[in-house]
């Protein structure tokens, strides 16, 4: 009998947003530490970027890899991260995702899964995590660079860790951030939610996600009001970032492996510009969420969480889908 198939629309009717950040909480402190992580690894094609990221927990004997293309608009008629904050111009959208949950005994697929939604949501869920231990408690403000899926999927999850009253949305265009506002206005009658520039977006958010394909600073580090708290979940490449040096000087860093500090644009510019210290990343997400080390430390601090993504977070979300898939087998 074939293993079974997860579809976006059953990874939609499955996977439960608070459930996945509780879920994802619990692991990065208490499993973080005995799972074997591997480095992401990755291939330049001609369109783009493949990578593959896996994740093996010996204790709940589970074993999973996902499969990613990125598409570069960049390469080869001209990026990750253009002068566009979103790319849902591509159709289906530009990341595009597959997920294997193996048998760790016989690496035979035990599910398999259509991971784009899987992704944003996970993505969403850990940026949820690192805001309720960073986030000052009184947050009201949300700011979003993009409107894309990601995008999306910030403003669903991180209203489940913080009360918020406003959202501001900063597209790659005028017409883009009004029609992701009138969207997702329907979606969350309770939120004002308005387009802003990104001035404006910068420096009246109290959180602040950049969720964006932009290769260069989205803003002007000097605009963020001290207490602001920030999640970069876009930029993934040494050459990329989606905030300035300044930014990065202003903040308290907190990041979700420590190996990943050697791969984002974000940390490596600002290091070889002489504007940092190798040791300024305060935390990994793991010291955040067992206590070994402070996160938010004053409430004028500035608080920064920078993403990539990692195979535990797919990994957490895949077993929640088994257990949750009507024909599961053990």
């Amino acid at each position: 009998m074939p293993n079974p198939h997860l579809t976006e629309a059953d990874v939609r009717r499955l996977l439960d947003p608070s459930q996945l950040v509780t879920a994802m909480e619990s692991a990065f402190r208490d499993r973080y530490p005995s799972i074997s992580l591997p480095q992401r690894t990755q291939a330049e094609l001609a369109h783009g970027i493949f990578l593959s990221m896996s994740c093996y927990d010996g204790a709940a004997n589970t074993l999973g890899m996902k499969l990613v293309l990125v598409q570069d608009r960049a390469r080869p008629e001209s990026h990750h991260h253009e002068p566009a904050f979103d790319s849902a111009a591509l159709t289906g959208g530009r990341v595009q995702a597959t997920y294997l949950l193996l048998d760790p005994a016989t690496a035979q697929p035990r599910l398999t899964i259509a991971a784009n939604y899987l992704t944003d949501l996970r993505t969403a869920a850990t940026s949820a995590v690192a805001t309720k231990f960073l986030a000052r408690p009184d947050a009201s403000t949300l700011g979003i660079f993009g409107s894309g899926r990601l995008a999306r999927a910030h403003l669903t999850v991180l209203n489940l860790v913080r009360n918020f009253q406003r959202v501001l949305v900063c597209g790659r265009n005028s017409t883009r951030s009004a029609e992701f506002v009138h969207a997702v206005s329907q979606q969350f009658p309770g939120l004002v939610i308005d387009a802003a520039d990104a001035r404006t977006c910068a420096s009246e958010s109290d959180v602040l996600c950049t969720c964006t394909s932009h290769p260069a600073p989205l803003f002007d580090g000097h605009d963020l009001r001290p207490g602001t708290h920030l999640n970069l979940v876009g930029a993934f490449r040494p050459q990329t970032r989606e905030v300035d040096t300044r930014t990065i000087q202003r903040s308290r860093v907190v990041i979700e492996t420590y190996s990943a500090a050697s791969d984002v644009g974000e940390l490596l510019i600002p290091l070889h510009e002489g504007a940092i210290a190798r040791d300024h990343v305060a935390a990994d997400l793991h010291d955040l969420v067992s206590g070994a080390k402070q996160g938010r430390r004053t409430t004028d601090e500035i608080t920064l969480f920078k993403s990539v993504g990692c195979g535990l977070e797919d990994l957490i979300a895949a077993e929640l889908l088994l257990a949750a898939h009507p024909d599961r087998t053990s």
